[in-house]
C-alpha cells in the first residue's frame, strides 16, 4: 500500500459524508421537511474504504511491533524486563584485549608452532584486577617480573620449597609474571604465570604440580585440598590444561581454592583464599577469563 493510501483512510469525513449524516438527522426530526434524496454511496467505495481502513491499521501495528523488536535486540538482556541476571557473585573485569603478536609470528596453538611459544609478552598475558579491587604491587616484582622465591613463598615447608625450586630450574624455568589484588569481600587473588621454553616441557612437568586427588604442594594457609568436582566442564577453554582443587573442611581460619593451567610454554597457579569461605562462582569466573587469555 502506498503513503498516500494511508494517509486518504485517516482523513476527517467527506463533505459527501457529512451530508448523508445531517439529511439522516433532519429525516429522524418530526414535522420535518423530506430532504431530495441523496445518491447512495456505491457498494464498491465503501469496500474499498473498509479494505483501506483495515491496510493501513496492519501497517501501523507492524511498524509498532518492528520497532519494538529493534529497541529489545538493542538492549542488554539486565535492560529487559523478565530477562534480568540476578546477581551470582561475579565480579565486574574491564573489557580483555589479548596482546599483539610480533609481527609474523603465530599463536601458541597454531600448527605453525610446534613448540607451542607464547610470543607475546607474558606480563601482558595477565589478568588484570576487577572494578573496586585493591592490586598488590609487590607482586609485580622488578619491571613486571618476579623473583622465583617469592612465586615458592605460597608453599608450606623449606624443604617442599626447596624441591619445588629444583624442579623448576630442571624444567627450565624462563621467568615469572604475576598480579594480586584484594576484593571488598577480603577475597585474595593470587595469580602467577611461569614460562618455560617448549610446550612439551610444560606436558611433561604440568602432572607433576598435581596428582588428581590432591595439589603436589601445601598452600600456606590451607591444609587438604581435594579437586573440585563442582567446577563446570562447559567452562573449558580448548588447548587450556585445567586443575581446579578446593580446600575441604575442616579448614583453619580461612578457605583456599587453587587451580593450575597448562597451555603451551606456559602454567598459571591461581589461588584465592578467603576468612570463612572463598565463593566458588568468582574463582570459577577468574580461572576462565586467565584461560581464555593464555589460549
Amino acid at each position: 500500500m502506498s503513503e498516500q493510501q494511508i494517509t486518504r483512510t485517516n482523513t476527517p469525513p467527506s463533505t459527501e459524508d457529512s451530508q448523508v449524516a445531517e439529511v439522516r438527522q433532519v429525516d429522524a426530526e418530526p414535522g420535518a421537511l423530506p430532504a431530495e434524496p441523496q445518491p447512495s454511496v456505491p457498494k464498491d467505495r465503501r469496500v474499498l474504504r473498509a479494505v483501506l481502513r483495515w491496510a493501513a491499521a496492519v501497517v501501523v501495528f507492524a511498524a509498532v511491533g518492528a520497532g519494538a523488536a529493534y529497541g529489545i535486540m538493542r538492549m542488554e538482556r539486565t535492560d529487559v524486563p523478565g530477562l534480568a541476571t540476578e546477581p551470582d557473585g561475579r565480579w565486574e573485569y574491564p573489557p580483555l584485549v589479548k596482546p599483539p603478536l610480533p609481527s609474523g609470528s603465530p599463536g601458541p596453538f597454531a600448527e605453525s608452532n610446534p613448540i607451542g611459544a607464547h610470543y607475546a609478552d607474558l606480563r601482558a598475558l595477565l589478568l588484570p584486577a576487577p572494578k573496586g579491587a585493591v592490586e598488590d604491587k609487590a607482586l609485580r616484582g622488578s619491571d613486571g617480573w618476579l623473583a622465583t622465591k617469592d612465586f615458592l613463598a605460597e608453599f608450606k615447608g623449606e624443604s617442599s620449597r626447596d624441591g619445588f625450586r629444583q624442579k623448576l630450574v630442571d624444567a627450565g624455568l624462563r621467568h615469572i609474571a604475576a598480579r594480586g589484588w584484594t576484593t571488598q569481600d577480603g577475597t585474595r587473588t593470587r595469580v602467577y604465570l611461569l614460562q618455560f621454553d617448549t610446550a612439551a616441557v610444560v606436558e611433561t612437568e604440568f602432572s607433576g604440580l598435581f596428582s588428581y586427588s590432591s595439589p603436589a604442594y601445601t598452600v600456606r594457609g590451607g591444609e587438604v585440598a581435594q579437586f573440585d568436582e563442582a567446577f563446570p566442564e562447559a567452562a573449558h577453554v580448548s588447548g587450556v590444561q585445567r586443575s581446579p582443587f578446593v580446600e575441604v573442611k575442616p579448614y583453619g581460619r580461612e578457605q583456599v581454592r587453587q587451580a593450575y593451567l597448562g597451555a603451551g610454554d606456559a602454567v598459571a597457579v591461581i589461588l584465592q583464599s578467603r576468612k570463612g569461605t572463598v565463593p566458588a562462582v568468582p574463582f570459577q569466573q577468574t580461572v576462565v577469563l586467565q584461560s581464555q587469555l593464555l589460549g
